[in-house]
């Protein structure tokens, strides 16, 4: 019984450990999330062990996922600042971050003929309803929805489409 014992924990400490890797992706398969919380941790590697070199303070902040390992995930945010984060508080729903310093017209249709319903000032984020090749429609804090150009937000890739 002691020799079984011996030969299955000698046999399981000789297996090679499957060595976790970092799948980069390819410009087609990065996306956009967004932060879970008001407070997510970002590293400069991936795990816990390493510092912390960012502290995102803005639920729901966009960033654009580069790569992953296991767990995390390698993110970069409209400012090319690029760290990792844990899955986890990452979320799937997609918001966008208006970029364009100044106020920035929200229309009521998707055209920059319709009425102007409000403004948005640089930094303002809003949930992602749809999308077109040049506008989306957006919803600010569960009140004003309307329309913005694609060209004044981050957080939808170049062509993308959302319905």
């Amino acid at each position: 019984m002691r020799a079984i014992f011996a030969f299955l924990l000698i046999a399981t400490i000789s297996l090679p450990a499957r060595a976790a890797t970092i799948i980069e992706l390819n410009p087609d398969e990065t996306r956009f999330v967004a932060m879970r919380a008001n407070k997510v941790n970002a590293r400069s590697g991936p795990g816990s062990s390493y510092p912390i070199e960012w502290i995102y303070q803005q639920q729901y902040y966009p960033v654009e996922i580069i790569a992953e390992y296991g767990q995390w995930r390698k993110v970069r945010d409209y400012e090319g600042a690029v760290t990792w984060i844990l899955k986890n508080l990452l979320t799937n729903t997609r918001y966008a971050l208006v970029i364009e310093p100044g106020e920035n017209n929200i229309y009521e249709k998707d055209s920059r003929n319709s009425d102007v319903i409000a403004r948005a000032e640089n930094g303002v984020i809003a949930a992602v309803k749809r999308c077109t090749l040049t506008s989306c429609l957006l919803e600010f804090n569960d009140k004003i929805k309307g329309w913005m150009p694609r060209s004044v937000l981050y957080g939808i890739k170049k062509g993308e489409i959302i319905e």
